[in-house]
């Protein structure tokens, strides 16, 4: 991985930012980014300097907030300064903890996290991620140290540099005159800090839904994003993937990390075209769905339900779900719990850009999500099955998910102020193997450099190509 360019210049020597806010100090580091908290100096508000050096990082993480700006559950950009030859500066709301650190303080802690609790966390997240997609934002790399958590117990999603937008807001098919979006970097002088709204216990996972009256079935979403892709029109058309920097987007829990190690992000190597085409190397390994380990380039909103279902398995067992070590072996950890994948399965997987390359054995008997979650109830059960599933379309949506009958069963979700919020970002652990640390899972493709056939202690294989 390179390192970013070196610099002649700092957050500190802009005028524009220091004449508004007091930068205190670095709470966060990544080869791409860097996160400072500071004082705004007109009302003595706490924030959070996020110093992005990628473009196109900058670009999806400023755009993608503007389009979420309303969402209780999705952290606020206030304002950002970007310039020529410049890094992007994005002043954010501060929040002082993670749900990472959460689970971890959780494993520490005799009964772990209360079922109330659970839900509640389950909520919030929901309600963001139902946010993003109703506007069409694929997150791209959820996991829990993304989902960034203040002292009064509200959760918010954070770290947007790999988002996409895959429709242009208001757009209407229309096969006669498609409406393409033309690229220009998102507008400061247009955007309008949104005013931040006490949340109350009841509204958090009504927050967005409040605002937003109009609903959109399952079938009505697979359709217009089947004539999206039909269209190519995904809206960020002249901002392809490759090259992609995605350690751009780094939150206050990188500040120990290596930059020359493995990242927890997965970085893309290019191979995307001019027009803006999808790439599968997003997001984390733990959290990222099959179809992506399997090479696809044409997938959807469905991605960010596969990691919401391994989150919200942590979230039950305070252990992560698929603890791969590397991508096959990622693959081979899915197939030994949900099966092989076949078109039975999942009608079209033979179509995967890598389904022919890399083989499993058969699994004559997985072990089952069930197996995974043994120490948990059937409705808990069931809710990550309907996340943790081959093929996409069963995956229940976050909408969906918002009405199911579990989240209205006793115990009920207790209110913000119970939640054991840790008061900071635990950055170390009392024991080096009691936590999974998501920063050395590694991240570079298994599939690229092999030239041979090979056999793993999965049971796959790898045919020359």
């Amino acid at each position: 991985m390179d390192s970013p360019p070196a610099k002649s210049w700092s957050i500190h020597s802009r005028p524009e930012i220091i004449a508004k806010y007091k930068i205190l100090e670095r709470v966060g580091s990544g080869a791409y980014s860097d996160v400072y908290r500071a004082i705004r100096l007109s009302d003595n508000l706490t924030v959070a300097l996020k110093e992005v050096h990628d473009y196109q990082s900058a670009f999806r993480e400023i755009e993608a907030l503007q389009a979420l700006h309303s969402c209780p559950n999705v952290v606020v950009l206030y304002e950002y300064f970007w310039r020529e030859d410049e890094d992007a500066v994005l002043v954010l709301e501060f929040l002082t903890t993670d749900l990472a650190t959460v689970i971890r303080s959780a494993k520490k802690r005799e009964g772990g996290i209360g079922c109330g609790e659970v839900k509640r966390w389950m909520l919030q997240i929901l309600s963001g991620v139902d946010a993003c997609h109703r506007s069409m934002v694929v997150h791209r790399d959820l996991k829990p140290c993304n989902l960034l958590i203040g002292e009064d117990g509200v959760l918010k999603l954070a770290d947007f540099g790999q988002a996409r937008i895959l429709l242009e807001p208001g757009y209407v098919p229309d096969d006669e005159n498609p409406q393409l979006y033309e690229q220009s970097a998102p507008s400061q002088s247009a955007f309008q800090p949104p005013e931040v709204i006490p949340e109350t216990d009841e509204s958090c996972e009504e927050g967005y839904r409040a605002q937003e009256q109009g609903t959109m079935s399952k079938e009505e979403y697979f359709r217009v994003l089947d004539e999206v892709k039909a269209k190519g029109l995904d809206k960020d058309t002249n901002v392809p993937d490759g090259d992609t920097s995605c350690l751009a987007t780094c939150t206050a829990s990188d500040v120990d990390d290596d930059l020359f190690r493995g990242s927890y992000s997965y970085e893309a190597e290019g191979g995307d075209d001019r027009n803006g085409a999808l790439t599968s190397c997003v997001g984390t390994r733990w959290f990222r769905a099959p179809e992506l380990l399997y090479g696809s380039i044409d997938y959807g909103l469905e991605i960010d339900l596969w990691s919401l279902g391994c989150i919200f398995a942590e979230l039950l067992t305070l252990e992560p779900l698929f603890p791969g070590t590397a991508d096959i072996d990622q693959l081979g950890r899915i197939i030994s719990v949900l099966g092989n994948l076949t078109e039975e399965v999942w009608p079209g997987c033979l179509k995967l850009p890598d389904y022919r390359i890399i083989s499993f054995n058969k699994v004559e008997n997985p072990v089952g999500i069930e197996a995974c979650l043994s120490n948990r109830s059937p409705a808990e059960v069931s809710l990550v099955k309907k996340l943790i599933c081959f093929d996409p379309a069963k995956r229940a949506t976050a909408m969906e998910l918002l009405q199911e009958k579990y989240f209205n069963e006793e115990p009920l979700p207790v209110p913000l102020s119970e939640l054991h919020v840790p008061q900071t970002k635990d950055m170390g652990s009392d024991s080096p193997g009691d936590w999974p640390d998501y920063e050395d899972m590694g991240s570079d493709s298994d599939f690229d450099d092999f030239r041979h056939v090979n056999t793993t202690s999965t049971g796959s294989h790898i045919r020359s190509f």
